[in-house]
């Protein structure tokens, strides 16, 4: 994994865009700590920092110029399947100089142009430079895992891993309006938008090509969704994806440095674990746990998978002192406000995690491919007419006056039947919108001003949505997984030069998930269906019993409590608001007022929202 940044001229390069270059570079070093590399011509400048993992020899630092060839690459991330693709490509003709992927992936587009990204299994983003005729090639995996920004003006294109590199070789740009309302909506801001006008993160499965002042944006991938999945047994699909997974593994254990396995005690973790754990001798594990907070603590289960299994099992019980500590480092590396609190101990998990290894497989994306959140069932038995549902809209307005947040067991599920409540009877996209959501349009229109003011309704996300539910989890495919769920993931562990593998994202099984009935994946509120009953045999029975939990952190004792000051100062600061200009002080207060209250709600998060948002704001200083 690496960080990489590049300008394209339409004109002549300047020499002061060849300096920004070279600082926005410097600016990635956490991303690569282990080299830095910068190449130019009269046209282009590309840049590269390096966290060796694949032959870590001088030989594969980057930019990587093409010996035979007129290609230059830069390239974040890693193609599983290269040393099958380097034989093919050895067999067209192709000679190697290193055994790194990135090799393998210049010739692969020397051999077959853009098409070669169908090729990869991997995750990746990258940029080829032609030198023959000043062409350049962007491309990001099929789901997200690696970012990618870009942004065009008069004078060509810049690209980077991340906002912090871009925003140097660009300048300031204004606030970007749809971008602020979707982070207010959702906590994050999904692709294609930013906080910042005329500055997008590329698509997942998307490519660019660049010649001569034009530039052509392609789809390279779909998940072939088919209304009809084919009629293969329950049984027979369980051996088919356990096989698939076995394999998604064993090819994510390929790498000269140490590795290991997130591990947090839920199914997903679990089942990484134990088949890492079949392929690696004392396999390393990590998990965290929550001293002061039982509630959110889950390390007892993740050691019953390591009694089991025997692995090498590191556990970090944290404090609230340990998570308080990290909030000022955690929020600053952040580029554009994302307000996914558990950011804060994933980016512990992860420095914690680097001190022995490099690598670490997790088990992101399994529950977007088989229904593992909450609001999968209630989006299901939201559309069902019956009696349960009309009681439910009947006594709403009394569940709304009960105290409900998100801190404790009785006062999460209140706060979930209320939720429950406002999307009986509506249709499926608004269902899934209203779920995906932590805020209204009247919350949001009480917040900003109305000239900072839009509607998101969802609809790039949620078009094509309908009753089948295969339609919700490829909704989930698109907006939260590469969204909120892979980006904090990158921009956490990538901040301490950690290396994050998916295998439940390799594109052969998230093929095969998309090819089975519902059914398989939910019955009920039994969730995960066939992942429970695959690995029913190999995981101990108490984890298929527990229920899903967050990877939260404890916001709303902090802000009662510890942070009470700091949020007067930062957050609820009527005069910084109102100098400010985006935000009505009336709604900052009624915020406030909420947080302080015996019906607190999801004001924790509104809260943490606005002071992630002004501590980003702080720091670019935007006028």
């Amino acid at each position: 994994m690496c960080g990489i940044t590049g300008v394209l001229s339409y004109g002549q390069l300047r020499e002061e865009d060849l300096g920004r270059l070279r600082r926005a570079t410097g600016l990635l070093f956490r991303r690569g700590p282990d080299a830095e590399g910068v190449w130019s011509d009269e046209k282009t400048a590309l840049g590269h920092r390096r966290l060796s993992v694949i032959d870590p020899s001088e030989r594969g630092n980057q930019p990587m110029v093409d010996t035979t060839g007129p290609y230059v690459i830069v390239y974040n991330g890693e193609i599983y399947n290269f040393s099958f693709l380097r034989n093919q490509l050895e067999e067209k003709g192709h000679t190697f100089h290193t055994t790194t992927d990135t090799e393998v992936v210049i010739k692969a587009y020397r051999e077959w142009g853009t098409s070669c990204v169908e090729k990869f299994n991997g995750i990746f983003a990258f940029a080829i430079y032609n030198r023959n005729d000043q062409s350049l090639f962007l491309a990001r995996d099929r789901f997200g895992v690696k970012p990618l920004l870009y942004a065009f003006d008069e004078r060509g294109l810049a690209f980077a891993s991340e906002m912090k590199a871009l925003i140097h070789l660009t300048g300031k740009r204004p606030l970007d309006k749809e971008g602020l309302n979707l982070y207010f909506q959702l906590t994050y801001i999904p692709a294609p938008h930013t906080i910042f006008e005329g500055i997008k993160k590329l698509l997942p499965g998307h490519s660019i090509y660049i010649k001569e002042k034009h530039h052509e944006l392609n789809c390279y991938y779909r998940i072939p969704y088919r209304s009809q999945p084919r009629e293969t047994s329950f049984e027979k699909a369980k051996i088919k994806l356990k096989e698939a997974l076995t394999r998604s593994v064993r090819d994510q254990l390929v790498a000269d440095v140490p590795l290991g396995t997130f591990l947090s005690g839920g199914i997903d973790s679990s089942i990484i674990s134990l088949l890492a754990a079949r392929e690696v001798n004392e396999l390393n594990t990590f998990s965290i746990g929550y001293r002061d907070h039982p509630f959110f603590d889950e390390t007892s289960y993740a050691e019953l998978v390591v009694e089991r299994y025997g692995t090498r099992h590191h556990t970090f019980r944290l404090s609230n002192q340990d998570l308080l500590e990290h909030v000022s480092e955690v929020v600053d590396y952040l580029d554009e406000p994302f307000a996914d609190s558990s950011a804060l101990p994933v980016f512990i998990l992860s420095r914690l995690t680097r001190q022995h290894v490099t690598v670490a497989l997790s088990g992101d994306g399994a529950d977007e491919l088989f229904s593992g959140y909450n609001k999968h069932p209630a989006w299901i038995a939201a559309g069902q007419s019956g009696p349960a549902n009309r009681m439910i809209k009947q006594v709403a307005p009394f569940v709304k006056a009960i105290p409900g947040s998100r801190d404790g067991w009785i006062g999460n599920k209140i706060r979930q039947v209320g939720k429950y409540a406002q999307i009986v009877g509506k249709g499926p996209a608004d269902r899934y919108w209203h779920l995906a959501s932590f805020g209204s349009f009247p919350l949001r229109s009480a917040l900003l001003r109305e000239d900072f003011l839009t509607r998101p309704d969802g609809s790039p996300w949620t078009n094509g949505l309908n009753t089948d539910f295969n339609t919700v989890l490829e909704a989930d495919m698109h907006l939260i997984l590469p969204g909120d769920m892979l980006h904090k993931v990158d921009m956490m562990s990538m901040a301490n030069a950690l290396e994050v593998r998916v295998p439940f994202l390799d594109h052969r099984v998230v093929d095969m998930a998309f090819d089975m009935p519902v059914s398989y994946k939910i019955q009920g509120d039994n969730r995960k269906r066939i992942l429970r009953e695959a690995f029913k045999d190999d995981l101990p029975e108490s984890l298929f019993r527990r229920g899903k939990h967050g990877f939260e952190v404890p916001l709303l004792d902090w802000f009662r409590k510890e942070w009470k000051g700091e949020l007067d100062q930062v957050v609820f600061n009527r005069k910084l608001v109102e100098e400010q200009g985006i935000f009505q002080w009336e709604g900052v207060a009624h915020v406030r007022e909420k947080v302080f209250s015996k019906n607190p709600g999801d004001a924790a998060i509104h809260t943490w929202q606005l002071y992630v948002f002004q501590k980003w704001w702080s720091k670019y200083a935007l006028r």
